[in-house]
Order: structure tokens, then sequence, then C-alpha cells
């Protein structure tokens, strides 16, 4: 796809000129369709984690699970929330409390030797959601991590031949917005392998119409 960029910042300045100003600052959202690929195959599904090249500028609510040294790091690195051993079992028995703390927060980090223990406990919360922490070194710098998340998206593909995620906020600059949108589309063409699976691509704000890229 040549000189995608340039047609990114294109769609991107449209779908922010075309949207009425609303009292939020609304999200721009890149949209994928696909095609000749069978989602009911396991196989064919995408979840890709991309580390994006420009921090999108909103606020993301982070919970990190460790304690001792590890979770005080954790606090002072500006986690909403740290969750314990003992929450963590109590969690794990009240699937309400559970679902409310995965539905609240964006970025979910762990102390590796919790992985095994959040498997255990909020594995069938967080996995079908796509919020498995990412594992941190006992001895990692978490407060580095925390700063590397905030940065990292997640793309998935469920029934429908979509992808739909958000690449940036209406008060980014539109090239910074447009390379996110182009990590996107170039993880995507490594997963899918071919540049025929791409059907159509779009851009909109969050309460926007979809404007069409041009290829």
């Amino acid at each position: 796809m040549a000189n995608i960029k340039q047609s990114l910042i294109k769609a991107i300045e449209t779908a922010k000129n075309e949207s009425k100003k609303r009292s939020f600052t609304q999200s721009i959202e890149l949209i994928v369709a696909l095609r000749d690929i069978d989602m009911k195959k396991p196989e064919n599904r995408i979840n890709e984690k991309i580390t994006l090249p420009n921090a999108i500028n909103k606020p993301f609510k982070i919970c990190v699970f460790g304690d001792g040294d590890f979770a005080l790091k954790a606090k002072e690195a500006g986690a909403d929330t740290v969750i314990g051993r003992d929450q963590l079992e109590i969690l794990g028995s009240n699937k309400k409390s559970a679902k409310k703390i995965v539905k609240e927060h964006d970025i979910f980090l762990a102390r590796a030797d919790f992985m095994p223990l959040v498997g255990r406990y909020l594995g069938s919360v967080l996995g079908p959601r796509g919020k498995m922490p990412d594992p941190v070194p006992p001895s990692g710098d978490v407060k580095t991590a925390i700063e590397r998340a905030k940065s990292t998206l997640r793309i998935r593909s469920r029934t429908q031949p979509l992808i739909q995620c958000a690449i940036g906020t209406e008060d980014m600059p539109s090239d910074k917005i447009a390379e996110n949108g182009e990590a996107v589309i170039t993880a995507l063409e490594r997963k899918l392998k071919s540049l025929h699976n791409i059907q159509a691509i779009y851009v909109k704000a969050t309460m926007g119409k979809p404007i069409k890229v041009e290829l």
C-alpha cells in the first residue's frame, strides 16, 4: 500500500472537519474491513498486540497485580488499582466484583510470579475480554512497563471480518494519528500475508461518519 500515510492523513483531516464539536474529546478510530476470511475458524481470528509509535492522548485506568515493593512502585508510577494476593483470591470468588474491575480498567499488568494466580482466579473474566495482564519481572521497572503499555494497542476480530480500534484523539496532530494507523495496517498485513484480504479502510471520529481511505 504505497503512500498509505498520506491517504490516512487526508481521511483523518476530513473526519475531524466533518465531525461536530462535542463536549468531550473524541477518539479517531480505524476500521479495516476484511474479505475472504472464514472467521468461524479460530486460526483466522486476529488477536495482536501492537506498539504504537505515538501514545494516544487519553486517560488510561491501570490495574497492577502484585505485592510488597513491587506494589509500592506501581502506585508511585500512577497505577489506579493495585491488587495483592489476598484481594485476588477474594475477587476469584466474587464474579460481579471481578467483572467490575475488568470493565473499569484499560491496562492490566502483573508481577510475573502472579500470572498463574491471575489465570486461576480471574482468567475466565480477563481472557474473553482480551485483558490478560502483561507480565513484569519481579525486579523489573514497573514504571517503564506502565508507560510502554500506554502505547500498546490490542486489535481483535471475533465473528465479523472487521477490525475497529482507536488510533488517536481529535486533538492529536493528524500525521501522528496516521503513523499509528499505519502501524496497525502493517501488523495486519503481516498477519494476513496478503493485501487481497483487506477490502477497505476507513477512519472516523467517535460520533462521526466513516471516511474511506483511498488506497
